[in-house]
């Protein structure tokens, strides 16, 4: 049995302004139909020997995964949520005891929630490789074959070929490597003598282990980190789909990669070379280099105009962009912000990001459109006394508010709500207004089978606050 566990925590940054703290790169649509963490379930889902899958994620993003989750028909076995990043490590610590209990067995499958793989059969025939390696005790990384000399990237050296199951056979293909050394980002020369050697992967942050073999590592080298997670874990809670780690212990864990806690000092670490459209979409000149391009070398999606433009990206995410007589440029628009960036420099995004941070600018961790467990809110204007959002509210859930100190209308966009205030229940279908009484406690139904669309309209800026 092979259990998936998706690494979705991260809060990524350099893909502002649609990459916020609390909508990061993993829950976007970045290169199709779906969301990064979403094809990263898909590409494994129904292959052989596939359990349900782990989630590990931050607290704050709960919600938009358990709906993305479930937009797609998968299952997971569980949602751990961290309430803090601790990095690679303790989430492989995290998962790899829970696994251990019911299927000591079992091989578990760390995965990036935000990789673009375009070539799924190469991809599925590593993995099988990997198994084979993870199952006789390997603890196997997948490094990518490279196309170019890289510096935003780590390396892999790789050592002497590792038999499959005894001794290589003459004429046999070598399908994994034993681990001479994990190297930090190279500059570019040093990058081109990597690639030119053949003997040097990329560092996917891709992983295969044996459950009990990677428990027994981590516990040889990094002891402190078991320990931690083994009380965050007997500490936690279950609520709804989700498990909390415990704060106070997870937050005593100390922070440290898979990579150098273990696999750069353990004596069963094998690499598997894996060449399948790997991309990190790590920027947006990434996104442009992998994306679908016009006759001029652009990359174009929303509601965009490019005149005797050259070797650019531009995405609309809410009003028509027109660009004109530009080159090699980076165009992202939101409802409320602009980036404007020459693609070779968008790397350095998050320069602007840390200075919206520093300002304590909302720019930096959210976008207008809210992510609740019933559903969604988003703010459309406010200024002048008044505060207009449209909240939206999914079939059978529900929202309640403690009260508010203003007058406040909703106006129904589509569906039926069912509004109980003050002990008396009134149902409200499209184009029906609602005036919420001050002061008095407010729970809005869905009992409808379609979403539930309101426009809220609030005066003085005394906005009611929703529970989850």
């Amino acid at each position: 049995m092979i259990i998936p566990v998706i690494l979705a925590g991260g809060s990524g940054t350099r893909l502002w302004p649609l990459s916020r703290e609390l909508q990061p790169k993993q829950l976007l649509n970045l290169t199709g139909d779906h969301t990064m963490l979403q094809n990263t379930l898909l590409r494994i889902a129904g292959s052989e020997g596939m359990a349900a899958p782990m989630i590990i994620c931050n607290e704050n993003h709960r919600f938009m995964v358990d709906r993305q989750l479930s937009d797609i028909g998968i299952q997971p076995s569980a949602i751990f949520l961290e309430p803090v990043g601790r990095n690679t490590a303790p989430a492989v610590a995290v998962a790899a005891l829970n696994a251990i209990s019911r299927h000591p067995d079992a091989l578990i499958l760390v995965l990036p929630a935000d990789h673009l793989i375009t070539d799924i059969p190469a991809f599925h025939a590593a993995l099988k490789l990997g198994e084979r390696f993870a199952s006789q005790g390997g603890l196997v990384t997948f490094g990518i074959v490279p196309d170019r000399p890289e510096t935003g990237y780590g390396y892999i050296r790789k050592g002497p070929p590792v038999p499959m199951g005894g001794s290589q056979m003459p004429g046999e293909a070598v399908s994994g490597f034993s681990i001479a050394e994990f190297v930090e980002k190279p500059d570019l020369k040093t990058a081109r003598q990597y690639v030119s050697s053949g003997d040097y992967c990329w560092n996917s942050g891709m992983f295969m282990f044996p459950v009990a073999g990677v428990l027994a590592e981590l516990g040889r080298f990094a002891p402190d980190i078991v320990l931690a997670c083994e009380h965050t874990l007997s500490l936690g809670k279950s609520e709804r789909d989700f498990f909390y780690l415990d704060p106070e212990s997870f937050e005593a864990c100390p922070s440290d990669s898979i990579d150098y806690a273990v696999m750069e000092k353990t004596r069963h670490g094998v690499m598997v070379p894996l060449d399948a459209g790997w991309d990190d979409v790590g920027s947006w000149e990434a996104l442009w280099k992998v994306g679908d391009k016009d006759q001029a070398g652009n990359v174009i999606s929303g509601d965009v105009i490019c005149v005797d433009v050259e070797n650019t990206f531009v995405r609309s995410e809410s009003r028509l962009v027109t660009v004109l007589g530009v080159e090699n440029l980076a165009v992202v628009e939101t409802p409320d912000a602009l980036l404007i960036s020459s693609l070779s420099n968008t790397q350095g995004v998050k320069q602007i990001v840390d200075r919206l941070k520093s300002g304590h600018r909302p720019e930096s961790r959210t976008h207008r459109r809210k992510i609740f467990s019933w559903g969604h809110m988003e703010t459309l204007d406010e200024g002048n006394g008044v505060h207009l959002r449209k909240i939206t509210l999914m079939p059978g859930e529900s929202l309640e508010s403690p009260g508010h100190t203003r007058p406040l209308t909703w106006v129904v966009l589509a569906g039926a709500a069912k509004l109980i205030m003050a002990g008396s229940v009134c149902e409200f279908i499209k184009n029906n207004s609602i005036c919420m009484e001050p002061g008095k406690p407010v729970v809005v139904e869905n009992p409808g089978q379609d979403a539930l669309v309101v426009l809220e309209i609030a005066f003085e800026n005394q906005t009611p606050a929703y529970s989850n």
